[in-house]
């Protein structure tokens, strides 16, 4: 009974050591078996060998626009001052999208962009203030008759001159699809009550508007009957006779006189 109480008690001792040298020792790898080592390595040594190897955290930086502080904006933006809008914005594009991901680099190009768009606004509003005082300066040195006669003209907004040329355009239209055999009286009549009304709503002088109204239909009446014969009988249809035809031109003098003068 010792002798088998001996040989449990020497089985339970070595068990407890056979599990405490199982637990305070680790199995090496495959891996580690193969160049001889039988612990782990660090894990600092780790990440270091993997950044050694595929370039680190450094190579997921976004690219550095290296133009970014040139204070040129063309130059900056590789464009030439003569380039056109079109050229410059696909200048623009191209590079926000080569370094979107920097944001200094992509502010630098943007500010660049709104410099030359603004450069060029400027320039264009510069050349129209010069144009307009050439010509003021022009009108005041010509002779006193170009200056009466300019005086007279007024040019309205493009929705007036439209209408009113539709208007005239419409009329002259229905004298050609409705001749009479007299010419179109009525509608050159039709013509000058609408050139007058029209003249009327700007001067409030219904005895002047008629003056310039009718003034105008007969100067286009005269320089209709001098022109039309003239012009090659190719270029005007058969069907139109002379009467027409110089209707026609007046619906011209009338328009210019409603539209334009005061």
């Amino acid at each position: 009974m010792c002798s088998l109480r001996g040989s449990n008690f020497l089985i339970s001792t070595r068990s407890a050591n056979l599990t405490h040298s199982l637990q305070s020792h680790r199995f090496p790898t495959p891996a580690l078996r193969q160049f001889g080592l039988s612990q782990p390595l660090p894990k600092g040594l780790v990440c270091r060998a993997a950044d050694a190897t595929f370039g680190g955290a450094e190579n997921l930086k976004p690219p550095v626009f290296p133009r970014r502080n040139v204070r040129d904006p063309f130059k900056l933006l590789g464009v030439s001052p003569d380039a056109s809008e079109e050229e410059i914005r696909e200048a623009k594009n191209y590079l926000t999208e080569q370094y979107y991901g920097h944001e200094y680099s992509r502010e630098a190009i943007e500010a660049a962009y709104e410099k030359i768009i603004m450069h060029s606004f400027r320039v264009r509003k510069a050349s129209k203030i010069n144009l307009k005082t050439n010509l003021k300066k022009k009108v005041e040195e010509s002779p006193p008759w170009v200056q009466a006669i300019l005086n007279m003209v007024e040019v309205p907004n493009k929705t007036i001159t439209g209408q009113r040329a539709a208007l005239f355009f419409l009329l002259g239209v229905w004298s050609v699809f409705n001749p009479a055999e007299g010419g179109p009286a009525f509608q050159v009549a039709v013509s000058l009550a609408a050139c007058v009304y029209f003249i009327n709503l700007r001067l409030q002088s219904l005895g002047r508007a008629f003056v310039l109204g009718l003034g105008s239909l007969v100067v286009g009446w005269v320089f209709g009957s001098i022109l039309i014969p003239v012009i090659p009988p190719l270029l005007i249809p058969r069907t139109w006779s002379l009467e027409l035809s110089t209707a026609l031109v007046s619906y011209v003098f009338l328009w210019f006189s409603c539209t334009f003068l005061r």
